[in-house]
């Protein structure tokens, strides 16, 4: 993570106050009940900020679901949980048609994809049937049913976890779905020292509900404002030229067999922007850029079975394509 510069370097040129103040309540309100992991905290909020996707990786038992409710209970908006299982329907998700008999027509109730935050718990657990009604609601917010279109709650996010190491009765994501997460963050164990503050911290308390002491500092009104300000974060034209080379780097390396899409280039650009607002900047940097690739790239690109075999991750493919480009300063 890079380091916020001194306010005598340079005077920006977009008031950001009221976004390093809301940055701020929210990784106060979340600090309440979660130590460390202020990678997974600050890419969460760069997803909101950037209005897109997560998709949260870790083994059982690292707060995953835990922190995407913190997330949604910081903010006064909707929120809805969605537990997929292998029987799940699409229909269970997005709604369904119900005959009025007194109408003498169908009413269309609502799934629990409307709302605010949505959080989907175990995502790889239901086949490629279930997966697929995500599309459309998740790219485009909005969801078509019978002819008719639905839109969904602005802002809107998805926020989905999945467990790495259990395979039986889970199902690969499809790559159109995965395409659609802004980023995916992998939760890594807790060091020995915030072990230890998560035992102290347990043992202090005096109520089972972790969320009761968790206030909402944000509107749904003030989250879109903040959106709509950080897409006149700067960019310089060579660091756009920075985010084309890596991005198009994917597609004739021979390490990677499906290369990113363009959708990746534009979620590079619009989280690097989010990220350097979080450091009180109005401008992106290198170091923006190069802090977002791997949980922008992580989830889009597919090695060839021959690394694979080797056990090279694809962080690791992504840490070579970066350090083999040229970085602009």
């Amino acid at each position: 993570m890079t380091e916020q510069q001194p306010e005598s370097v340079f005077q920006n040129r977009t008031d950001l106050t009221a976004l390093s103040e809301a940055v701020a309540r929210i990784r106060a309100e979340i600090a309440k009940v979660i130590v460390g992991q202020t990678a997974m905290v600050d890419q969460l909020i760069a997803a909101l900020l950037s209005n897109g996707h997560v998709l949260i990786e870790g083994v059982p038992g690292v707060a995953k679901t835990l922190t995407a409710k913190l997330m949604a209970k910081s903010m006064a908006i909707p929120f809805s949980r969605i537990q997929f299982t292998p029987d799940l329907m699409p229909s269970d998700v997005l709604g369904t048609s119900v005959f009025n008999p007194r109408d003498v027509r169908f009413d269309f109730r609502q799934g629990p994809i409307f709302s605010g935050i949505v959080l989907i718990d175990e995502i790889n657990r239901s086949p490629a049937k279930t997966q697929s009604a995500l599309f459309e609601v998740m790219e485009e917010r909005q969801v078509t049913i019978d002819g008719s279109t639905y839109p969904m709650h602005k802002p809107f996010m998805v926020l989905a976890t999945q467990n790495p190491v259990e395979h039986e009765g889970t199902y690969r994501l499809p790559e159109a779905q995965l395409d659609r997460f802004l980023f995916k963050i992998n939760v890594p164990y807790p060091t020995l020292e915030e072990e230890v503050k998560i035992l102290e911290e347990h043992h202090k308390l005096r109520s089972n509900n972790l969320l009761d002491s968790i206030q909402p500092v944000l509107n749904s009104d003030q989250i879109i404002y903040l959106q709509e300000l950080i897409r006149g974060i700067h960019v310089e034209e060579k660091l756009i030229r920075f985010i084309a080379d890596i991005i198009t780097s994917t597609r004739d390396n021979r390490s990677i067999f499906l290369g990113a899409s363009p959708r990746a280039s534009v979620a590079v650009l619009q989280a690097s922007k989010a990220f350097a607002a979080m450091q009180g900047r109005d401008f992106v940097t290198p170091e923006d850029i190069i802090y977002i690739i791997p949980p922008v790239l992580r989830h889009r690109i597919i090695l060839t079975p021959e690394k694979e075999m080797e056990g090279i991750s694809t962080d690791t493919v992504i840490a070579q394509l970066i350090s083999a480009s040229e970085i602009p300063r």
